[in-house]
């Protein structure tokens, strides 16, 4: 008894007590909390597939087939991920009212809580890009003279340079950027909607699609106070040509047959 006494009270007795019902507790959290948010999480998850697969069947099915496996009217959903629903539907691009070269950005039919289901589903169905964190597309975060020369370079030669669009072949044409969600933007560029290649991260990383994203953001800005006068469309050189041709030139014709004729009247008095 007298061992055990003096065993109770060492100095290091209270601390190892302590230790042991951290220990035993920490265990347990380990053990039960994990796991019910876990099951939470995948039940959440469960629901927003079965329910985005519903939606599916009534507005998708007909032209991308049973199963997101493709069809004559409209291709296979497998593995596009669900950052492409987000822009296809989120842009009101999907469902299509008509078959068309291409699909035109109008009003969306589903609201965000519906886009976020059937996104649920096509991503269960194949891997894919995902939807991006705000962080990945905030312009705030960008460098927008680096993002200028990054979008000359890439995307230039369909959207101009301002981001304004321009016509394609066979009907086909690069959408204006000047009113489109910045989410949006980098979703099209890591999934290559249509006519559009894609830019992953191996090719174009995420600091690089946030930095083209603050030009598209700075150059919307200052097109909107217009401090050098008219824009001429924001097409640069070639709206600033024919409008030289077109006035200028036209002007200087106008003058020569203006002084022809009053060099020929002058001649017959």
């Amino acid at each position: 008894m007298k061992k055990l006494s003096v065993r109770r009270r060492h100095p290091l007795a209270a601390l190892v007590v302590l230790l042991l019902a951290l220990a035993a507790t920490g265990g347990l959290y380990a053990a039960l909390a994990p796991a019910g948010e876990a099951q939470a999480e995948a039940s959440a998850q469960s629901l927003a597939i079965e329910e985005g697969e519903r939606l599916y069947e009534v507005g998708c099915s007909s032209c991308h087939g049973r199963g997101g496996q493709g069809g004559s009217d409209g291709p296979s959903l497998v593995g596009v991920g669900a950052a492409a629903v987000d822009f296809q539907v989120g842009t009101g691009r999907m469902p299509m009212q008509q078959p068309g070269p291409q699909a035109p950005s109008k009003p969306r039919v589903y609201a965000q809580a519906e886009i976020d289901q059937l996104a649920a589903y096509i991503a269960s169905l194949g891997p894919g890009p995902s939807i991006p964190e705000e962080a990945a597309y905030d312009p705030s975060g960008g460098n927008a003279a680096r993002g200028g020369e990054l979008f000359r370079t890439n995307c230039s030669q369909c959207h101009n340079f301002t981001g304004q669009g321009g016509a394609l072949t066979h009907g086909k044409s690069a959408p204006d950027l000047g009113d489109v969600d910045p989410r949006h933007i980098y979703e099209a560029m890591i999934t290559g909607p249509q006519n559009m290649p894609s830019f992953p991260d191996s090719t174009l990383p995420e600091e690089a699609k946030r930095d083209i994203i603050a030009w598209l953001n700075e150059v919307n800005t200052s097109q909107a106070a217009n401090p050098g006068g008219f824009t001429l469309g924001g097409f640069g050189p070639v709206s600033e040509g024919l409008f030289a041709w077109t006035f200028g030139i036209g002007a200087l014709i106008a003058v020569a047959v203006w002084v022809g004729a009053r060099t020929a009247k002058a001649r017959k008095s």
